[in-house]
This record gives C-alpha cells, structure tokens and sequence, in this order.
C-alpha cells in the first residue's frame, strides 16, 4: 500500500514589501520546511498585492526557500506578465495553467483571473484540460476564485461565475476529484457539482462571513493560515493550521 501524500496550501499572500506580511509568508515557509515530509506546495492565488515586479521578487525568495516543490496560480490581485517574470515562468499572454503528476493523483493549475476585473472565470482552454485529464487518476484542481456563494458580501460579487461550465466537465468524471481555492480569506469546507471544495485560509489577513461581527472587516493581527491536504488513497482530509 503506498505511503498518503501531503500537499500543503498556501494562499492570498498579499506580498507588497512590507514586513508584516513577509514575517508572515516566512513563519509560514518556516512551519513548513519543519514538517515530516512534504510532497508539493500550491499557492492559490493573489501571490503580490498590487502585481508589482518587486512584489514577486520578495515572494520568490520567500517561496524559493521551501523545502518541497512549489506550484503558483494567479489571483485576481496579480498581474500575469509580472507574475510569469518574477517567478520564472515562460512567457506568454494566455491564462496560467499547470499540472503534475503526484502518486497517484494529477494535481491541476487553473488560471481563473480575468485581467482588469476582480471576479474569476476559467477559460475554455483550462476547462479542456480539466475533460482531458486521466479519466482513472485522482484530480486535485486549485484555482483562486471560488464557483460558489460563501455568504460573503464582499466575496460572493467577485467569486468565480461561468461555474456550471466547470460543473458540466466535473461530471463525466468518475475518478474523485477535488476543488481547492482561496479568494476568501477563510478557511472552509461545501461541495461544488457533487465534489468537495476546500477554501484555503489567508496568510495575510482573515475575512469574516456575514455573521461574524467583524464581517466586511480584514483582521490584520488574525494569525496566518494554510491547510494540509493529506491524500490517502482516493480519500482526500484536509487539516487547517494557524500561527
């Protein structure tokens, strides 16, 4: 029986030169490199906070010193030609896809930014991949924005629309798939087209849902959050760590 994988999720950085939010990308790097093992590191989305080149170069340093192979998508935050130069990517106008094998599973990059517009949709080409993925692997899919209301005023007009085109692909599968996003600034767990979606926590700051007190407020001293994904099989648990 193989050995469960772990891939950790990282999210919403927000990298704009200031120390507050490098402390905490790098106590977060730090929390980590100290793990056990690692297999593969996401980051989904919203790397700078403005899409400078300064931004990336910091928050390539930073991510540079994880001990595990690390895969970025944009958010709506990022700008694609900056993002595609301050970490190394090739150059290129169209949306910012990946994918690699891990085990037993195919995890998928999709680029849900709509450059010049804070809302997300996936393009046809990313949904392509998604219909053409291994019908017999497990799929894991990140992207930032999230296909689903999360009771969020300040979320849900700028989620990911287009979400039954996304839906309609999920279906033909029949290996398991799961959705793994950030965009919220909080951690949580619903169901997308029968499947579960996992909303990564932020690094940077923590948004409440409607009925939190503090909804609408960012919580700057919130302390910074990633999630752990353990892949066991076709059986996917996700474990949320804060501070």
């Amino acid at each position: 029986m193989s050995e469960p994988l772990l891939l950790a999720q990282v999210s919403d950085t927000h990298i704009d030169g200031s120390e507050r939010c490098t402390q905490r990308l790098r106590a977060v790097v730090e929390q980590l490199n100290s793990l056990r093992r690692l297999d593969l590191v996401v980051v989904t989305g919203d790397i700078a906070d403005h899409g400078e080149p300064q931004e990336y170069a910091l928050a390539r340093r930073l991510l540079d010193r994880v001990e595990a192979p690390v895969h970025c998508l944009p958010g709506n935050h990022d700008k694609r030609g900056a993002f595609r130069t301050g970490l190394g990517l090739p150059a290129d106008v169209g949306p910012i896809d990946d994918e690699t094998r891990l085990g037993q599973a195919t995890v998928m990059m999709l680029d849900s930014t709509v450059p010049g517009e804070d809302g997300g949709w996936l393009a046809d080409s990313s949904l392509e991949r998604v219909r053409h993925a291994a019908p017999d692997r497990v799929l894991v899919i990140c992207f930032h924005h999230p296909p689903v209301l999360l009771n969020s005023a300040i979320v849900d007009p700028i989620r990911q629309h287009g979400e039954e085109r996304l839906a309609d692909v999920i279906a033909d599968r029949t290996a398991p798939t799961y959705l793994l996003c950030g965009h919220a600034h909080v951690a949580a767990a619903t169901t997308f087209a029968g499947v579960p979606l996992i909303i990564g926590p932020a690094t940077s700051t923590r948004l409440g849902p409607d009925w939190d007190p503090a909804a609408g407020v960012l919580a700057f001293d919130a302390p910074p959050g990633y999630a752990l994904h353990v892949l066991d099989g076709d059986r996917l648990t996700t474990h949320f760590r804060f501070g």
